[in-house]
């Protein structure tokens, strides 16, 4: 947005998250809850909705809703209750979808995200209102085949059944996000903390975690909401920056033109980096919503919550704050650390096993991270282990590697597996620190170069500087890069000197 639009419009963006649970059956019934299956595989009569079947709710799910209620700071109602939204989808075999409405298990959450837009800012977080969290079952998939995959362009279309019944938490934030870019902070630290405590594996590209954007734009220094637009069909972090930003200048071109933007469901097509409508929301549809019948009121009791309290993980906010206070590293650097799952306990563990914290944290952000981007694999596929890790940081502690030693050695493990310091003593990679040594090859160096010494005695500074660094260079190629870079630049300027 220009500066001028950007001082004349506030964006308000609300957002719907939602969440499949990692529970080891559906929602209702013992079928597996398991994504890649055959097609129709993981079905049976409760979760297809055949007549005369009746729901079991799960458990682990109400198990998995207190510990979100711990992690937010959710209030849980006395009881919550499940209700039949009744709709005709064709991937919704009942043709309702069971899902609470009124009465939802959780309310008034919250979630810190860091000021000045989710970029590590000092200043004090912004907190972000959470209205309410409710389950509901998934639905099945729809795949429609031909032309681009949208249904007025296919051919035909195939329903894969697996999927429906699979428990769903929806989340539902307040509309206090004001950009693009603290619309990503939110979901990053939701997902972050919803993956720490173990209710789901939060994989964007798989649908364990799907974003609706509700957006509008109102004059700045108002307190009125403009007409919403809901966005669907972000299934990336990045998707969903675009699509807000698509939509913030599409409805401030509307809004500064004297048109009026339409209530209306927007697809987010990644392909021309656009929105599209889809429906009209002008008139809203009535889901005749009653009490599910053959489920009763959800009603956890205090000992109940006390025994989810007890179980509780230290959450990704108090871990970075720990990683700052006591290994004295950025808070961008430890949040980069808990931005890859499974990375801060595979630091952790390499600091347990002896290495210095913010070693450890510079090379797991670095060389480590930079690895596993490239490579695509997780961090259980690592063949450095974290106990490789500390033992390269021992290395360059010791002086035994140079910092350019140090990530030859870690590329070379991290491609062939295998212990550091075993690879150095087997390749013979240890630098050599030894005076006398270093000192013979800077004589043989600088006596190969008469005429680059002989002008460093008479040279300004600005030529002594760049003469001692080609001498320099000459040194480590002579070396093979193996020489001490401190003790060669104490002699190398001993000798000019």
């Amino acid at each position: 947005m220009s500066t001028a639009t950007a001082t004349t419009w506030e964006t308000v963006i609300g957002l719907e998250v939602h969440v499949e649970l990692a529970t080891r059956t559906k929602l209702f019934c013992s079928c597996p809850n398991e994504f890649g299956a055959e097609p129709n595989t993981n079905i049976c009569p409760v979760c297809l909705g055949l007549p005369g079947s009746l729901p079991v709710l799960n458990e682990r799910v109400v198990e998995f809703a207190l510990r979100v209620g711990e992690a937010f700071g959710f209030s849980v109602p006395e009881r919550s209750v499940f209700a039949r939204k009744n709709y005709f989808y064709p991937d919704m075999p009942k043709d309702y979808q069971v899902s609470q409405y009124d009465l939802p298990i959780l309310v008034d959450g919250r979630l810190e995200i860091p000021a000045g837009d989710g970029d590590g800012d000092a200043a004090e977080p912004v907190v972000i209102g959470i209205e309410r969290a409710h389950l509901e079952e998934d639905t099945g998939k729809t795949t429609h085949v031909g032309g681009g995959g949208r249904i007025h362009e296919a051919s035909h279309s195939l329903v894969d059944y697996n999927r429906a019944g699979v428990p769903l938490m929806e989340i539902v934030s307040r509309p206090d996000i004001r950009s693009p870019e603290q619309a990503r902070a939110y979901v990053q630290e939701l997902r972050a903390t919803l993956e720490a405590i173990g209710v789901s594996d939060v994989k964007m590209e798989e649908g364990s975690l799907r974003v609706d954007a509700n957006v509008s734009m109102r004059p700045a220094g108002t307190s009125e909401l403009g007409t919403k637009v809901e966005i669907k069909n972000m299934n990336s972090l990045r998707s969903l920056v675009r699509a807000l930003e698509y939509e913030q200048e599409r409805q401030v071109a509307l809004l500064e033109a004297g048109e009026r933007v339409v209530q209306e469901t927007r697809h987010w097509n990644e392909d021309d980096g656009r929105t599209h409508g889809m429906r009209s929301k002008e008139e809203a549809f009535d889901y005749r919503y009653f009490p599910e019948p053959d489920l009763v009121p959800v009603r956890p009791d205090p000992e109940w919550r006390a025994r989810v309290r007890a179980t509780m993980p230290e959450l990704p906010a108090v871990k970075r704050a720990r990683y700052v206070s006591e290994w004295g590293v950025g808070e961008d650097d430890a949040r980069t650390l808990l931005g890859t799952a499974g990375l801060a306990e595979w630091a952790e563990a390499a600091v347990a096993a002896g290495a210095d914290p913010r070693a450890v944290v510079n090379w797991a952000t670095g060389e480590v991270l930079a690895h596993l981007n490239e490579t695509g694999g997780g961090v259980g596929e690592l063949r450095l282990t974290p106990a490789g890790l500390a033992e390269l940081v021992a290395l360059v502690d010791d002086g035994t590697l140079s910092r350019n030693l140090a990530r030859d050695v870690l590329q070379t493990v991290l491609a062939e597996g295998g212990s550091p310091r075993a690879l150095v003593e087997e390749r013979g990679l240890a630098q050599v620190s030894d005076e006398g040594e270093l000192a013979a090859l800077v004589d043989s160096v600088l006596a190969a170069n008469p005429a680059e010494v002989a002008e460093y005695a008479s040279a300004d500074e600005k030529r002594q500087k760049k003469l001692r660094g080609f001498l320099m260079g000459q040194l480590m190629k002579e070396a093979q890069g193996k020489a001490n870079p401190q003790v060669l630049n104490q002699l190398l300027d001993a000798r000019l000197a």
